[in-house]
């Protein structure tokens, strides 16, 4: 049996997304699950070491979670030739100073989103990993979601025709922590400026390579930004001021044509399908897409309404509507990538979700940014 065994540096994991998604439900389920079997006689298995700067939330983590190894000395981490994957979920205004040394330590490069919070930054990280020739990736979970599987089947399959438009409903009510039995469910750097936070820069990287890898790729953006909410409570028991934009009103338009309108919220309250849901119309049917499930609508079932304010509707909408059943079982979407990303560093298998496709997330997010400062259309520029 030919085995594969990588060490992989785990930064700054020790918060709620690392811990669970990256950690628990992907490395750790990989582990669990004895690797990846290539094939009969070959397997790739992972070995993480947690770092960061708290020793006792390393050591309170490792020791819940069953992982062997941790320190809060990343210098000689990085320096260990077993570990051949550096990963980063740290606070984005750290993202470059780790991504540096993970470089100059000549170790594959996997990150989260955003890579940075200007487009001239993730383009030289990107191209800093180029340079020295290290592989290296930016985490796109949603690719992956179980609802955007399905969907991108029947975008493939031509259930559609013509795709008209895309509307996009994100987000849900993060409380504000002013009443106690009510404590805020997001960090509060995620309403600061200054500490990386705004909902824009967020959310805009994740609009920019689910809409481009399913739908086309975006020319321009149209982008109006709010802080809805002046005044948030912090893990300390502290008021704040929000500096940062809490919601996010975006239009895009695609190359190809297609009208993309996706709104972003912390201050609303859900009633939809899912925390996000897609709306798609097209020619031959339409598509509500949550993150797991799908419902379609064709041609030949869409109902005729008849504008009459005055009686009551007498058309169910949501009857003439089919479940998009489950072909397989759906693996977690952090997970799926993951394995690729594993098997590139392993086996040199293709990997197209590199840190230059990360820098034009943070590149929409940007124009995003312009636009609503401007109050105007912003075209987006070719990168990398």
């Amino acid at each position: 049996m030919k085995t594969h065994r990588i060490g992989i540096i785990m930064n700054g994991v020790t918060g709620r997304m690392g811990t669970n998604q990256h950690l628990i439900r992907s490395i750790l389920a990989i582990r669990e699950q004895v690797g990846i079997q290539v094939s009969p006689d070959e397997v790739i298995e992972v070995d993480p070491i947690l770092t960061g700067r708290n020793e006792n939330k390393l050591r309170s983590l490792a020791e819940r979670l069953g992982v062997d190894r941790w320190t809060t000395d990343l210098d000689a981490a990085l320096a260990d030739d077993s570990n051949q994957i550096f990963f980063d979920a740290s606070s984005t205004l750290h993202r470059a100073r780790f991504v540096e040394m993970a470089v100059k330590a000549g170790k594959a490069i996997y990150c989260e989103k955003p890579t940075a919070v200007e487009t001239s930054e993730a383009v030289r990280l990107a191209q800093l990993c180029r340079d020295a020739g290290v592989k290296n990736g930016v985490v796109q979970d949603k690719l992956w979601l179980t609802g955007i599987r399905k969907l991108k089947t029947l975008i493939d399959q031509g259930f559609f025709g013509e795709i008209l438009s895309v509307r996009g409903e994100f987000g849900y009510w993060v409380f504000t922590g002013h009443d106690a039995d009510q404590p805020a469910q997001r960090p509060s750097w995620n309403y600061r400026k200054e500490d990386g936070g705004g909902i824009i820069i967020d959310m805009l990287c994740h609009w920019r390579y689910l809409v481009d890898h399913v739908f086309g790729k975006i020319e321009s953006v149209s982008c109006l930004g709010a802080t809805h909410i002046p005044e948030r409570i912090d893990e300390s028991g502290n008021a704040y001021e929000c500096t940062a934009d809490d919601s996010c009103y975006a239009t895009f338009q695609l190359e190809n044509g297609i009208v993309c309108q996706f709104n972003s919220s912390w201050d609303v309250r859900v009633r939809r399908d899912d925390l996000f849901v897609m709306n798609v119309d097209g020619t031959k049917g339409s598509a509500t897409v949550g993150l797991r499930k799908c419902w379609v609508q064709s041609l030949g079932t869409t109902p005729k309404p008849v504008w009459n304010p005055d009686i009551e509707q007498p058309i169910d909408f949501y009857e003439g509507w089919q479940e998009v059943p489950d072909a397989i079982d759906y693996d977690n979407a952090f997970k799926i990538q993951w394995e690729l990303f594993l098997r590139h560093v392993a086996l040199d298998e293709p990997f197209p979700y590199d840190l230059m496709e990360g820098a034009k997330g943070v590149q929409l997010a940007e124009a995003g940014i312009e636009s609503w400062q401007q109050r105007k259309w912003i075209d987006l520029e070719e990168l990398g």
